[in-house]
């Protein structure tokens, strides 16, 4: 049992390792040429970003319905395999909650037979059994902490990966990956706080949770679709989603606050010269930092209390295009004052937009 655990494993987690999340080809369009206007336009692939797709910094390529970046395989986790990512989080602790029955046993049995019982006191004796006939394998001490180690090992497995794999199959169940729950959260936080009136609802969730696993997993091993169209329910189109998120790009650029670099900032994780404070607060995000020189003007969109997020102000024709987002200490910057009404929101747009 212990070997079909390690294989079935392996072989899970290979394939989502090797065969991969699936990418949006190189300078991909939709048919129709009025349907651009509901995308996002990927200057890295040179392509739109097809329905349910985003751009990964880590592959450098736009994933087909990617849900995140996982280090532990070194790739994506989307379209072609959350099946076999999903099922890797299934059977590992599966595999390790066998391994721990076997641990625990194993040191009760070897227990019981050293250990002796007094008036005042209960004495272990890790040379030998009391009883016949000894086992196989010798069990002295380096043994018992051996399987100590490895029965705490085998319980922290069991416990993260299981918390991984509950957060997966619920989002399989709904049809939605980690990415479009948090689009959906803030379509709610954007509708409440503009107060539209209007309603989003998810547009690929079947309202089936047999359905949406179905989706995912196929006796053949090959999710359904093409991974660039989808099926959504009824009173929704295949851009519902993406049309939602050009409305949340474009509420952050009215909400962005401009910036001006007062020092310079060298793009380090953990700047040493920016303080103490700074230097045990960095953001624990695998986002970038971004350098900063004296002078440079920044769109902040978000923050904490020593550490802000957002995109350096760049001259399109010099940089071709290429945007620079990422963390910088909130002391190495000051707030720009208001150059024109034009740069702030006017009276009434909250309710207008």
């Amino acid at each position: 049992m212990l070997l079909n655990w390690t294989v079935m494993i392996l072989y899970n987690y290979f394939s989502a390792m090797f065969v991969g999340p699936g990418y949006v080809p190189l300078g991909w369009t939709p048919e129709k040429s009025q349907d651009c206007m509901y995308l996002q336009y990927c200057k890295v692939c040179q392509s739109y970003k097809a329905p349910r797709s985003h751009h990964c910094r880590k592959c450098n390529r736009c994933v087909m319905k990617m849900d995140h970046h996982c280090p532990w395989i070194n790739n994506c986790c989307g379209y072609q395999n959350h099946a076999s990512f999903t099922l890797f989080l299934l059977l590992a602790p599966l595999g390790c909650i066998h391994a721990s029955f076997i641990f625990v046993m194993t040191m009760y049995t070897q227990l019981y037979n050293r250990i002796s019982f007094g008036w005042s006191s209960v004495k272990i004796d890790m040379s030998a059994a009391k009883r016949d006939p000894r086992p196989i394998i010798p069990f002295g001490l380096s043994a018992f902490a051996a399987s100590l180690f490895a029965l705490g090992l085998a319980l922290g497995t069991t416990i993260a990966v299981g918390m991984l794999f509950i957060i997966q199959m619920k989002v399989i169940l709904t049809n939605k990956t980690s990415i479009e729950s948090w689009i959906e959260e803030k379509a709610k936080d954007r509708i409440q706080y503009y107060q539209t009136g209007e309603t989003f609802i998810f547009p690929y969730d079947t309202g089936s949770k047999w359905k949406n696993f179905k989706q995912v997993f196929t006796w053949s091993g090959i999710p359904e679709g093409d991974g660039l169209d989808w099926p959504v329910r009824n009173g929704c189109h295949q851009y519902s989603l993406t049309i939602e998120q050009l409305k949340q790009k474009a509420d952050k650029r009215v909400r962005s606050v401009r910036y001006r670099a007062v020092e310079d900032y060298s793009g380090v994780c953990c700047p040493v010269t920016k303080g103490v404070k700074t230097f045990f607060t960095t953001p624990c995000t695998e986002e970038p930092r971004i350098a900063l020189s004296k002078g440079d003007l920044i769109l902040a969109t978000r923050g904490l209390k020593h550490w802000m997020y957002g995109e350096k102000i760049l001259d399109s024709a010099a940089d071709g295009g290429i945007r620079e987002r990422g963390w910088f200490p909130r002391k190495c910057v000051e707030k720009c004052p208001y150059d024109s009404e034009t740069d702030q929101p006017v009276d009434g747009e909250k309710k207008n937009r």
